[in-house]
């Protein structure tokens, strides 16, 4: 018998589409990137870390992200392109490896009034079909629960061709709607308070209008005390009904005032048109409070502000109708349709209740459906932006994350940690650009970019796990481990203001006394009611200052010199040097290049192809006509002024020929907030979140204010940043002012002098003060979660 002989075969070489395994970049220098080139491994979780303006947000979302989006809108027709936004090709030179890109960023949901959370996660639209199957009475398709769907009908005849002869036939149709007819699914109705337009005791002789803009003797006040439809010189409040009408309603006519053809119509039409229909934003600041007095919005009496007609609220489900599911707190609606049971709807109800409970994992179970969008914070729209990604089936995705973490407290940061590992094991790249040393804790694979900011970053400082980031050395290495302790006396507060009886949104009641002349923390879980609490019961009247995390506004123009209005003293410094006016200073008026207008650049739109900016040859990119640049101060033309960064312009204005004070002010605001690094020039649409929010505090800390109220000054804040930023609160209590901060970081909770922790719960499980006290008292309680996660950062 023979014996059969064994030869060992060599394992199989692998599979040629199993050899890209990393994203390779090569030479990315977009924006303040210095030829940056790393390899990033696939399929697994790669925190980018570094100080704010070190060039992260460039390398993730400009490059890699940008250049797949890119890719991907190439795959299309031109026809389809020339719909879609068209994007440049990002300044790199090799971009390897990638993959279908998804960006859930930080920017805030639209502010439509229409928007809702329920209809930018279409659980609305899963609802509307829910109650148009099992709603009784039966009202109608799923449009006739929609608020954004009105209800029509017509008739008419109709031209139909038959059997050779031409017939006309009358046709009607009808569409059920569920918009309320009253607020058009607003939800809401604005109101003119007329008290605010006029005082109705003097005649328009006396002066009755007190709407800036209409002084007596102006144009705009000619045109009613002097149009003849009621007498000037009688109190409004003797007017006849028809006069009154004429006043204030009458419509656009025709006539001649003072010999001058005009058109006259009433005030409230008048008012509506040149003042409310603009944008808040762009008024200036008397017509915007102005605005601000004389509107008043309420619920809507005919809906009651859900938006529906009657039709649409008279179907129920189980005695329950759309608008009340919509109004429930998501967790309690998740519940209600887990009650729910009907065979022929099996598959949208699990549709329905996997997107309800995502809700609630990713921890926004407090959030209503009929919640607008325009009122999420930064950190609660990214969340629920992630919400439709949680289910997905896709793999090999690249999913890119801006600082998931914003707005979350300790206890819920160890939930995010989870849905990013989540998507990382279902086989998907998770790119994710953050601070928080708990979030850096879990990657597999750490990119630390720097070493300082703006022009001095741009370079990888270094690559690879987290354990040799602590070791490494850099910047974010050093302060990985940092614990802020507890001061060791802490301020006694120079008085206290009261809030008695806080009912806003979910607060229970609330009474507290606020510490003045301290440094006071509001913390708790994300929707406990902080927010509320400052900006909802701290009456926003004078002395008041408040800087919120409202986006800034600003075009490729704008720069943090005409933001803060830094500007303004330096063109008139140069203006009085030279003999000359200040206007020949500014790039956006008569100092600006021909050629360019004042951009820099020229840019050149290629229909679906994207378009192409060259610097302008004119003015070398420096923006202003030649003429101007031949005008110094201490021997500097304006672009070498708007080239300078912060510091260095601290300095050049502080003393010597180019001496501002004005100007000197404004910068060492800038340089208190961080942000010695930017140059002056540098164009607000490339500034990151952190330094944004960082600008507008600096615009603030100018006004005459005894307290400030902060809200989460630490988001996009590096490790070593948040030290600088505790240097600069106890810097503006010990000035004599009271600084109450909205806040989850622990660095800050423990550097407090009082702290006020809401909860225990979100939504309808907050609303409460369930600790108020010394950081050391809290910490020693241990009684809430916010105590317990603050006891662990400290050791104690």
């Amino acid at each position: 018998m023979s014996k059969a002989t064994r030869t060992d075969t060599p394992p199989p070489a692998p599979h040629a589409a199993d050899s890209h395994d990393l994203i390779r970049v090569h030479g990315a220098r977009e924006n303040n990137l210095k030829d940056v080139s790393i390899e990033i491994p696939k399929r697994r979780l790669t925190v980018f870390t570094g100080v704010s303006g070190s060039g992260k947000s460039s390398l993730v979302f400009d490059t890699i992200a940008a250049e797949s989006q890119r890719l991907i809108n190439e795959t299309y027709s031109a026809f389809v392109q020339g719909f879609m936004p068209t994007l440049a090709r990002p300044e790199v030179d090799v971009l390897d490896g990638l993959t279908t890109a998804i960006i859930v960023d930080q920017q805030r949901m639209g502010g439509d009034p229409r928007s809702t959370v329920g209809t930018a996660t279409d659980a609305n639209a899963m609802l509307r079909i829910l109650f148009s199957r099992l709603g009784q009475p039966h009202i109608g398709s799923p449009k006739a629960f929609s608020f954004n769907v009105p209800s029509i009908s017509g008739a008419g005849a109709v031209t139909v061709e038959r059997a050779g002869k031409t017939v006309k036939e009358r046709r009607s149709f009808s569409i059920t709607g569920g918009m309320c007819p009253r607020c058009e699914g607003r939800g809401a109705v604005s109101d003119v308070d007329l008290t605010q337009l006029y005082d109705d005791s003097k005649s328009l002789t006396e002066g009755a209008l007190t709407i800036p803009g209409y002084k007596p003797g102006g144009w705009n006040y000619r045109l009613y005390s002097e149009s003849g439809f009621f007498g000037a010189d009688k109190p409004i409040r003797e007017y006849t009904e028809q006069e009154l009408h004429d006043f204030l309603h009458r419509e656009p006519t025709r006539m001649k005032i003072a010999g001058i053809n005009m058109t006259y119509e009433g005030l409230i039409p008048r008012i509506q048109k040149s003042m409310l229909s603009k944008d808040r934003e762009a008024m200036q600041p008397h017509i915007r409070e102005f605005v601000d007095r004389a509107i008043t919005f309420t619920d809507c009496p005919g809906c009651g502000g859900t938006r529906l007609s009657e039709g649409a609220r008279s179907s129920r489900i189980g005695g329950t109708s759309i608008a009340d599911a919509c109004a429930m707190q998501i967790s309690d609606l998740a519940d209600w349709v887990r009650g729910l049971e009907e065979p022929s709807m099996t598959p949208l109800l699990a549709t329905l209740q996997q997107t309800l409970d995502s809700f609630v994992e990713i921890g926004l179970g407090y959030l209503s459906l009929d919640r607008p969008s325009g009122t999420l914070s930064g950190g609660e729209a990214q969340r629920v932006k992630m919400i439709r990604h949680l289910g997905s089936s896709l793999t090999d995705v690249t999913y890119v994350f801006d600082e998931p973490t914003t707005g979350l407290h300790p206890h819920d940061i160890q939930r995010m940690n989870g849905l990013l590992l989540r998507l990382r094991d279902k086989g998907n790249t998770v790119l994710v650009v953050e601070h928080k040393p708990e979030t850096i804790a879990i990657a597999d694979h750490v990119v630390d970019l720097g070493p300082g900011a703006g022009t001095a970053g741009g370079a990888v400082c270094f690559e690879g796990t987290v354990e040799g980031l602590g070791a490494s050395g850099t910047l974010t290495g050093r302060h990985l481990d940092d614990r802020a302790s507890f001061k060791e006396t802490v301020r006694k507060p120079t008085g206290t203001l009261e809030i008695r009886g806080a009912t806003t949104h979910n607060l229970r009641g609330v009474d507290v006394d606020i510490p003045l002349g301290a440094l006071v923390v509001v913390t708790g879980v994300a929707g406990s009611g902080k927010s509320s609490l400052v900006h909802g019961s701290i009456p926003a009247g004078t002395g008041v200052v408040s800087v919120d995390q409202g986006a800034i506004r600003g075009s490729r123009r704008s720069n943090p010199a005409t933001y803060t209005g830094l500007l303004d003293p330096i063109r008139k410094a140069f203006a009085k040097a030279n003999g000359v006016k200040p206007a020949l200073f500014s790039a956006n008026s008569e100092g600006a290049c021909p050629t360019c207008n004042g951009a820099g650049v020229i840019y050149t739109d290629l229909a679906m192809m994207a378009g192409v900016a060259t610097t302008c040859e004119e003015c070398e990119g420096k923006r202003f006509d030649a003429s101007v640049l031949e005008y110094h101060l201490g021997g500097r033309d304006i672009s070498e002024v708007l080239a300078m960064p912060v510091a260095e312009a601290e300095e050049f204005f502080g003393a010597g020929e180019a001496h501002t004070p004005a100007a000197h002010r404004v910068l060492g605001r800038l340089a208190d907030v961080g942000l010695g690094y930017l140059t002056l020039g540098q164009p607000l649409t490339t500034l990151s979140g952190g330094e944004r929010q960082r600008l507008k505090l600096a615009t603030h800390m100018a006004e005459k204010g005894g307290v400030y109220v902060l809200d989460e000054p630490t988001a996009g804040l590096h490790l070593a940043d948040v030290e600088h930023l505790l240097g600069l609160l106890d810097r503006l209590v010990d000035s004599g002012k009271s600084v109450i901060v909205v806040e989850h970081h622990q660095a800050v909770m423990a550097h407090a002098d009082w702290i006020i922790d809401l909860g225990p719960g979100a939504g309808h499980d907050g609303g409460r003060v369930v600790f108020e006290g010394t950081p050391a008292d809290l910490v020693a309680a241990r009684s809430t979660l916010t105590g317990q996660h603050l006891a662990a950062y400290v050791g104690a």
